[in-house]
C-alpha cells in the first residue's frame, strides 16, 4: 500500500496521520479512522485495519486528533493532546479530517471508531446521514454517567470522584482550568477543564442511535463490560441495520485477537458495501 505523511490544518496545533492508498488500483472508496482515548494513528486497531482495508480496495486516514496521547509536546515545550482535549475540539477534529478526504474526492467516506473514537463516530455519522457504513470497535456508551462508570470501573478519579468533579470546577471557575490535576487512574493526568467537559458534555450513543441510518457493525470483546460498550441496545435503538460481534478471550485493546477484528470487518465490509 502506498503511504504518506500528512497533516490537516486546525484553529490551534494540527493534526497528523497517515493517507494509505491501494497499490495497483484507484481507491473505490475511503474509510475514515478514529482512535480510542489517548491513543493515536500508529497504535491499535489504526496499525492493524489499514493493510486489509487497502487490499479490499479502500484509501484510509488514520490521524491523531489534538487530543492523541496523554500529554506530548511538539514544537515548544508547552503541552497538547488527551489531557487538554475537549468534546468540541475532537468534534470538530473529526469534521477537519473528513473535510480533508473530501478534497482527495471521497465526499462519503465510511467511517471506523475505536472506543471513545467509537463514540466519536457516532455523532459524526449522526451529522453525516449519507455515511454508507459505521464500525464501531469497542464503542463506549457515553453520556452522563461515563465518569461515574469509569471511576468505578477503577479508572480517572476511582472512589474519589465527588472529590475531584469538586475540585475541577472550583479551579475552572478560579480561571485555572489549563492545570493539570493528577488522578488515582488512568489517564492519571488532566486538565479541570477536561474533566468537567467530561462530566457535562459527553454525547450519548444511545440517544444517536435512532439518527444512524446506515449498516453499523458493533464489536465487543467478551472481557469488556456490556453496560459500557452497549452494543444490544444500540441494535435495538438504531435506525439502520447493526450486526454485533461478541469476540471471545477478548479485552478492549484486542491483545492477541488483532485477527478476530480484522476478519470480522472484513466479512462485514463484503456484505454492505456497493
Amino acid at each position: 500500500m502506498k503511504t504518506e505523511l500528512i497533516s490537516i490544518a486546525t484553529p490551534t496545533t494540527p493534526l497528523d496521520g497517515l493517507w494509505y492508498q491501494p497499490d495497483h488500483q484507484a481507491p473505490k472508496g475511503a474509510v475514515l479512522l478514529f482512535h480510542g482515548n489517548t491513543m493515536n494513528f500508529y497504535t491499535g486497531a489504526l496499525r492493524f485495519l489499514p493493510p486489509l482495508l487497502t487490499d479490499m480496495g479502500f484509501a484510509c486516514l488514520a490521524f491523531n486528533r489534538r487530543g492523541h496521547d496523554i500529554l506530548a509536546i511538539r514544537n515548544s515545550r508547552a503541552t497538547e493532546g488527551a489531557a487538554h482535549q475537549t468534546i468540541a475540539e475532537s468534534i470538530e477534529d473529526n469534521e477537519l479530517a473528513a473535510q480533508w478526504v473530501g478534497l482527495k474526492g471521497f465526499t462519503h467516506p465510511l467511517v471506523i471508531g475505536h472506543s471513545n473514537g467509537g463514540m466519536l463516530a457516532v455523532v459524526h455519522v449522526a451529522n453525516h446521514p449519507q455515511t454508507p457504513a459505521l464500525a464501531l470497535l469497542s464503542a463506549h456508551g457515553g453520556g452522563k454517567d461515563i465518569l461515574k462508570n469509569m471511576s468505578i470501573g477503577g479508572l480517572l478519579a476511582q472512589d474519589r470522584l465527588v472529590e475531584f468533579s469538586s475540585l475541577a470546577r472550583e479551579m475552572v471557575k478560579d480561571g485555572r482550568g489549563e492545570e493539570l490535576m493528577l488522578c488515582p487512574g488512568w489517564w492519571y493526568v488532566i486538565t479541570a477543564k477536561t474533566f468537567v467537559n467530561w462530566i457535562d458534555d459527553v454525547p450519548n450513543i444511545l440517544e444517536l442511535a435512532p439518527n444512524i441510518k446506515c449498516p453499523v457493525l458493533y464489536i465487543r470483546g467478551d472481557l469488556e463490560r456490556a453496560e459500557s460498550y452497549p452494543a444490544e441496545e444500540f441494535k435495538k435503538r438504531s435506525y439502520g441495520p447493526t450486526t454485533i460481534k461478541i469476540l471471545t478471550e477478548c479485552d478492549h485493546f484486542y491483545n492477541h485477537r488483532e485477527e478476530a477484528v480484522i476478519e470480522s470487518v472484513r466479512d462485514w465490509l463484503k456484505q454492505v458495501h456497493h
